[in-house]
């Protein structure tokens, strides 16, 4: 019969001190790392509920997952209160966004030790000083723009809605029209004083990034999208789809998050 190392031994016994359970080096080691916990942040016109095909996809791959609404206020009011999720979660974090959400999470994981990767999805990944405006706008090819939006007076500024009639060819032009119409209902409307503030220092020149640019987006232009993951050092992946790629497209979405997270 094989004998232990004294070493072995002691640290047995360490163990056993510790937690009442005998693990021995070589059942140390096997251990498997625990996983990191998705963070999935949606934009504006939208809700958590756009990253339902994406959430089971993780749930059933053993990850711990959280997809919180996201306040649509401003840059940096959206971003501290994200921030002020991330706080709450131990060990480490891959954090996502789509859209706007991505203006979100390059402010939010500044500072955070935790955050390990971002993943952009058909999203804003804005450098220090640049605005929603500016990067939507800087090749041709967006069809979203002031006339296109139905705003309604609130506080000193306004929300905006995406109008009935132009949502499905700007947000989802791969989904089907009653899909698109039922997204219209719920949207959630961003301040339009958003469109104009300015990102801070971003995270990705510090933290590893990754991009799905969406071919086929009305609203930032795949020239956009590009541009911007090529800024950032992001792995890239492509797909066809809309502007919604996380639902047109989940399994794609998926599998890059996947990829971040090992």
């Amino acid at each position: 019969m094989p004998t232990l190392s004294r070493r072995a031994v002691l640290a047995g016994s360490a163990a056993i001190a510790a937690t009442g359970v005998l693990a021995t080096p070589a059942a140390a080691s096997g251990r498997k790392k625990p996983k990191p916990t998705i963070v999935l942040v949606h934009g504006a016109f939208a809700d958590a509920s756009g990253w339902n095909g994406v959430l089971s996809r993780l749930i059933r791959s053993g990850y711990p997952v959280l997809a919180p609404a996201n306040p649509l206020r401003g840059v940096a009011s959206d971003a501290a209160y994200i921030a002020s999720i991330l706080a709450t979660i131990e060990g480490p974090i891959v954090l996502v966004g789509h859209s706007y959400g991505g203006m979100v999470i390059t402010n939010a994981a500044i500072g955070n030790p935790n955050v390990k990767a971002l993943v952009y999805v058909a999203a804003f990944a804005p450098d220090a000083g640049d605005s929603v405006y500016a990067l939507q706008n800087k090749f041709p090819g967006t069809k979203l723009g002031l006339p296109q939006l139905e705003i309604r007076p609130y506080g000193q500024s306004g929300d905006g809605y995406v109008r009935r009639e132009v949502f499905q060819e700007i947000f989802a032009g791969d989904l089907s029209r009653s899909t698109a119409d039922v997204m219209w209902a719920g949207q959630r409307p961003g301040d339009v004083s958003t469109l104009q503030e300015t990102s801070g220092a971003p995270a990705w020149k510090t933290i590893p990034s990754y991009y799905l640019v969406a071919r086929n987006d009305n609203l930032i232009p795949a020239a956009v999208q590009r541009f911007m993951a090529k800024r950032a050092g992001a792995r890239t992946a492509e797909v066809n789809a809309s502007h919604v790629a996380m639902i047109s497209q989940p399994g794609a979405t998926t599998a890059l998050i996947e990829r971040a997270a090992r």
